[in-house]
């Protein structure tokens, strides 16, 4: 079976739109920057490949999908209003939910007349000579634009061709965030999974009372942390409504764009007292573990062993008498540490392992060979005969959204061929040598990968509308990094990751999950997202030194 992809239409190069401003995607940052460039009198649209808004929470509807993120920092904190006639049913709300929110921002933002859906995005080409970008759609649309800004989603170019004999499978084949609108009947069938990130995580624990086999494929065992995911009601809206100040105040600043932040140093606390926070932090059932309980785990490799073992043992005490079971779901001392790939939030996921429906079968020394009529076949030749095949395998992401856009700039330069070399930008915000690019969501930020989304989206939406306003007033239509710029952005961005362990591992974090993708360099900023926004700040405060203008 094949996981349908849109296909590029035909166009003439005569423009049926013009625009001062193109954006790419409806999800948080698309919704936004068409509501901010709007309201700068500018002539803006948007484009969306799905059929409604949404952006991530539109595609991704497998089962279990919902935040790992508090719902109620999860949120747009620009205006208290639109934050508090919304309340959440639970800390980390599913995914219908979160898509009625969406609903929610877009009606009463009016912004839904502003897009286009059902369309995709083919490729977007500069004029040199009229200073504005040729885009074209995959419905036949040709728009002349002097912006184009893409708000495509770090984690939106799902890998789904990823073994050989998809096409002669029998059943069914779901990538998660291809899952069908109309759901998928999982009831009574033999269901097997690949993958074990957080995706895969979310989709095991819940699929597994309902199938009549489940069969996960697991390579890599991921630490977690437990959710506790308490429902929300009048009291608990009030609650963080009555904090908007303050959380507007502090989001934006802390390491991650979460309401909490670094307070305690490793070295400056006993070892008692450094379990005693470990095990309150724990308790918590969020990320906080992850993202505000000692930061040296970043740095120091004794410490990242010290709580990587922390977290190993709360994960062995749940599999207790299934050593088995440990052998394939706990990480190894050697492996990796806690923190320094992505850390999923799990509810029953140990649990689900030891029903009697399912089976774990490792595959990183027996992987996958190949997809056959009946099943999945192992290199050994062991064959699993499934009805429905579930790929949680990931994404080409930060860039793959882009790359898969037939994007070039100046003198023809194809991004998708320069970042096939090197993987670079200027702030996570523009790229040298393409004009008039803005990038939301993109490597060399925090929002490739190490931040609530979010607080990283409006910032970044916010800069972007920030800039344009400079160009209004000063009478310019063209901003371009400065070469010199890009490489000193570059370089800092650099030395800041390579200083942490998270560079010394092999994740999507740094791309090693996608065949050819260059893996020198960390995806995300890890500077923290408030020294990042301290740096955007004083960037536009300076008039822009790393830009050039005309």
């Amino acid at each position: 079976m094949t996981i349908a992809e849109a296909d590029p239409g035909t166009s003439t190069n005569e423009a049926t739109r013009t625009l001062d401003a193109l954006v790419i995607g409806a999800g948080v940052a698309g919704l936004y920057q068409v509501y901010q460039l709007r309201e700068l009198g500018l002539n803006v649209h948007g484009y969306e490949a799905g059929s409604d808004v949404g952006g991530t929470w539109y595609w991704n509807r497998y089962p279990g999908a919902r935040f790992d993120s508090e719902g109620y920092i999860y949120q747009y904190i620009f205006d208290e209003e639109l934050y508090k006639n919304w309340g959440w049913s639970q800390k980390f709300p599913g995914q219908p939910e979160i898509e009625r929110w969406l609903h929610y921002v877009t009606e009463t933002l009016d912004v839904r007349k502003d897009f286009s859906f059902s369309t995709r995005i083919v490729s977007a080409v500069f004029n040199e000579d009229t200073a504005r970008w040729t885009v074209t759609t995959d419905t036949g649309e040709v728009i002349d634009t002097r912006y184009v800004v893409t708000c495509a989603g770090m984690l939106s170019a799902p890998l789904t061709g990823m073994f050989e004999g998809q096409d002669d499978f029998t059943g069914e084949i779901f990538h998660t965030s291809r899952w069908p609108a109309e759901g998928a009947d999982l009831e009574g069938k033999r269901v097997g999974v690949i993958g074990t990130g957080a995706t895969g995580i979310q989709v095991i624990q819940t699929v597994a009372p309902i199938v009549e086999k489940l069969t996960v494929f697991i390579r890599t065992p991921q630490y977690t942390l437990p959710m506790k995911n308490p429902d929300y009601g009048p009291k608990e809206q009030a609650w963080y409504h009555d904090r908007f100040d303050e959380l507007r105040e502090v989001i934006p600043n802390t390491f991650a764009g979460f309401e909490y932040d670094w307070e305690v140093e490793w070295h400056a606390s006993t070892p008692e007292e450094r379990l005693a926070r470990l095990e309150n932090i724990y308790a918590d059932g969020s990320l906080k573990l992850w993202l505000a309980s000692f930061g040296e785990m970043f740095f120091e490799q004794d410490v990242s062993d010290q709580i990587s073992a922390f977290v190993r043992e709360k994960i062995v005490a749940r599999l207790e008498n299934h050593p088995e079971l440990v052998e394939l779901l706990v990480p190894q001392q050697d492996d990796y540490g806690f923190g320094t790939h992505r850390v999923p939030l799990e509810n029953g996921y140990y649990e689900a392992f030891q029903r009697d429906n399912v089976e774990a079968v490792g595959v990183r020394n027996n992987p996958i060979k190949r997809i056959v009529p009946e099943g999945v076949e192992l290199e050994d030749g062991t064959l699993y005969e499934l009805d429905v095949i579930v790929l949680a395998t990931g994404f080409d992401a930060g860039t793959g959204a882009l790359t898969r856009i037939d994007i070039r700039g100046r003198d023809g330069k194809s991004l998708s061929e320069e970042w096939s070399t090197e993987i670079r930008s200027t702030m996570g915000l523009m790229i040298e040598g393409f004009p008039n690019l803005l990038t939301t969501g993109i490597p060399l930020a925090p929002s490739a990968a190490l931040c609530n989304m979010t607080t990283c989206l409006q910032q970044q939406t916010e800069w972007i509308t920030g800039l344009v306003d400079h160009m209004q007033k000063e009478g310019v239509s063209v901003v371009e990094p400065t070469a010199e710029g890009e490489r000193d952005w570059v370089a800092h961005h650099d030395e800041v990751a390579n200083a942490t362990l998270v560079s010394k591992t092999n994740s999507w974090y740094n791309g090693a999950n996608v065949p050819g993708k260059p893996t020198g360099r960390v995806l995300s900023y890890i500077g923290g997202v408030g020294e990042y926004r301290r740096r955007c700040t004083e960037e536009a405060d300076a008039s822009y030194p790393h830009f050039t203008f005309s």
